[in-house]
């Protein structure tokens, strides 16, 4: 994810699959941190880069240069090896590589009408998917191998997103989600649901993606706000929490549990298969949370959730413990333990924060 907030000292950043570590990209060059200890991992200092994504804990990452030297080309894509120090493989392209994403099986590298599926491992072009003007390098991309999901803006005017099966190389469904062009979109561990906001930021939308039709909707406010970044809390299933970041500085947790259980329990007759979207909405609010003043307001940041344990109290529901990592664009990282009860009420707290520009490589001679 690039950032163009003014002010920002962050270029982009991104968390590994599975949020364990993370990257970050400057004018100077990119760094990688252990996100639960904040140890600098690695850093180079060659230049500016626009993007940099890891492989789970791997050595390998993908880079792309900022433009802004003549050897960092923005149309080049550099599979790097940051234990060795070695270039491994580079893809050149026609035009500016907007985002590039990767799990175990595939590599995705968007372009401005064009996305390209590579195999991983062989490197070899299995796909080229023709896409609308898609300028802000949109997408999301599921870190499952079995469910291998890649989501795309499907249009200019509204928010609808192609989900696309990356490993049988077809189109899996359309999603017309909401009524204005898509700002953020992000797929659950598992690849079974994918959340959605629109520029206007009032609504986020979580679908099941085995049933396109099937959404639930989550008011974040009534005025408009850019939505930042999304997040599920990880799951082998139902995820509990989704969290959100967006132009106010603050941080939205929503209840996922709740909302979709009590839906599905609802008579059909009442519910239907699906919430039309010209009509009236199911908003579901009471299972919304709000944090204030996470992050500076109008600097871009990038939320995360990197755990999500049940622990059991003497209210008839377990509370639900979330850590949160949240990256700001002026340079921060700052780590949110969320708590929400079982009677719904939420506690939050300041773990731990730094700076992730000043920091260096601890000597482990």
């Amino acid at each position: 994810m690039a950032s163009s907030s003014s002010g920002s000292r962050i270029l982009c950043a991104s968390f590994n699959q599975d949020n364990s570590c993370f990257a970050i990209g400057t004018k100077d060059g990119f760094r990688l941190f252990d996100a639960q200890s904040g140890r600098l991992r690695y850093e180079r200092a060659i230049g500016a880069f626009s993007i940099v994504e890891m492989l789970f804990s791997t050595s390998l990452i993908a880079i792309v240069g900022a433009g802004e030297q003549p050897s960092l080309s923005p149309r080049r894509l550099c599979l790097f090896n940051f234990i060795t120090g070695s270039a491994l493989r580079e893809l050149n392209f026609l035009t500016t590589i907007l985002a590039v994403r990767i799990n175990r099986k595939r590599l995705i590298v968007v372009l401005q009408e064009k996305t390209y599926i590579y195999d991983i491992n062989s490197l070899a072009i299995l796909d080229t998917i023709d896409t609308v003007p898609n300028n802000k390098g949109l997408c999301a991309f599921s870190p499952n191998s079995e469910a291998c999901y890649l989501a795309l803006p499907a249009s200019t005017t509204k928010g609808s997103a192609l989900v696309y099966n990356t490993l049988e190389l077809q189109s899996l469904c359309q999603i017309d989600a909401h009524r204005s062009p898509l700002a953020a979109v992000v797929f659950s561990s598992n690849g079974m649901y994918l959340a959605t906001a629109s520029e206007q930021g009032t609504i986020i939308r979580v679908h099941l993606v085995s049933q396109a039709t099937k959404s639930y909707s989550l008011r974040r406010g009534s005025y408009p706000s850019t939505i930042y970044s999304l997040s599920f809390g990880p799951s082998v299933d139902l995820p509990d929490i989704l969290v959100a970041t967006s132009l106010s500085g603050s941080l939205h947790a929503f209840s996922l549990g709740p909302i979709i259980e009590q839906r599905n329990r609802r008579p059909n007759k009442l519910l239907g298969s699906m919430i039309p979207e010209p009509i009236n909405d199911a908003f579901e609010s009471s299972y919304h949370h709000v944090v204030h003043d996470v992050s500076i307001a109008g600097i871009k940041s990038y939320v995360t959730i990197s755990s999500t344990d049940k622990v059991q109290s003497s209210s008839p529901n377990s509370t639900i413990r979330s850590n949160v990592y949240i990256i700001t664009g002026d340079g921060h990282f700052y780590s949110y333990t969320l708590n929400i009860s079982g009677s719904n009420e939420l506690s939050c707290n300041l773990q731990s924060e730094f700076n992730l520009i000043d920091t260096v490589v601890e000597d482990l001679s």
